[in-house]
C-alpha cells in the first residue's frame, strides 16, 4: 500500500483531491473569526510570525486561509512521508509551499539530519520576515501535544507564536490517532485565534517543557471555542 501511495501519479491524484476538499470546505460555508484582532499586526506590518493548529485539522485548514493571504511570504511544515506528500502539492496550490520536515526515531541518523536541515530552513524563513505555519502535534503524535521544533524556531528569531482553532459544523471526526476533522458541505466554520506568545532566548528545558505544557492546553482550549462558535445557530 505505502508503494502504492508513493507512486508520483497517485500523490498528484490524491493532492488534487484535497485540494477540492479544502476549496469546497472553504466556500460552501459562512466562517466566522473569533479574536482575530489579536494577528492583525503581523498582517499589517509585514513582521515574522508562527501559527500552530492542530494536525486534525489539516482538512479544515483554507478556514485560515482569508486571514494568511493578507500576507505575501506564507508557507508551511509538512512531512516528507507519503502522506505528506499530497498535502504539501494541496496546500502549494492554495498558496503555502511547503517545507518539508518530520520527527526522527531515535538512531534514525538520516532523518534527523533531515529534521535538522528543515528546522535550520524554517528559521531562516521566519528570521527574513516570514510566516510559517506548523501542525505541532504532527506527523505522529501524540495527539494535541506541541512538538518542541515550532518552539525553537520561535525562540532562534523571536517571532510570536499564535494559537489557531479550526472547526465545522456539520462534520465527520475519524477514529484516528488525530480525530481528523472533514467537512460536510454547507453549513458553518468557526476560526479561533489566541497570542502572541513568545519563547524566551534563554530558555532552559524546563522552560520549554513548560511552555510545551501551557501551550498546548491553550491551543486545545482555542479549538474548543473555534468548536462552540461552529457549533451555534
Amino acid at each position: 500500500m505505502k508503494k502504492v501511495l508513493r507512486h508520483p501519479g497517485v500523490q498528484a491524484f490524491l493532492g488534487w483531491v484535497l485540494y477540492l476538499h479544502l476549496i469546497v470546505t472553504l466556500r460552501s460555508r459562512r466562517w466566522v473569526h473569533d479574536n482575530l484582532e489579536c494577528v492583525e499586526p503581523v498582517l499589517s506590518d509585514g513582521k515574522p510570525a508562527i501559527g500552530l493548529f492542530w494536525h486534525g485539522g489539516i482538512p479544515l485548514c483554507l478556514g485560515l486561509a482569508p486571514v494568511w493571504w493578507r500576507r505575501d511570504k506564507v508557507r508551511c511544515m509538512v512531512s516528507p512521508s507519503a502522506d505528506g506528500e499530497f498535502i504539501a502539492q494541496a496546500l502549494s496550490r492554495a498558496g503555502f509551499p511547503a517545507i518539508r520536515t518530520s520527527s526522527a526515531k531515535k538512531g534514525d541518523t538520516a532523518k534527523a539530519r533531515a529534521a535538522v536541515a528543515a528546522i535550520r530552513e524554517a528559521i531562516g524563513w521566519v528570521g527574513q520576515g516570514g510566516v510559517l505555519i506548523v501542525t505541532p502535534d504532527g506527523p505522529r503524535g501524540p495527539a494535541e501535544v506541541i512538538a518542541p521544533g515550532s518552539l525553537q524556531i520561535a525562540k532562534k528569531t523571536g517571532a510570536p507564536i499564535y494559537l489557531m482553532g479550526l472547526a465545522v459544523s456539520p462534520a465527520i471526526e475519524l477514529d484516528t490517532w488525530d480525530r481528523v476533522t472533514f467537512a460536510w458541505p454547507f453549513g458553518r466554520g468557526a476560526t479561533a485565534w489566541d497570542g502572541p506568545f513568545y519563547v524566551p532566548p534563554d530558555a532552559n528545558e524546563a522552560t520549554m517543557t513548560a511552555l510545551i505544557q501551557d501551550l498546548s492546553a491553550k491551543l486545545t482550549a482555542t479549538t474548543q471555542r473555534a468548536k462552540a462558535l461552529a457549533s451555534r445557530r
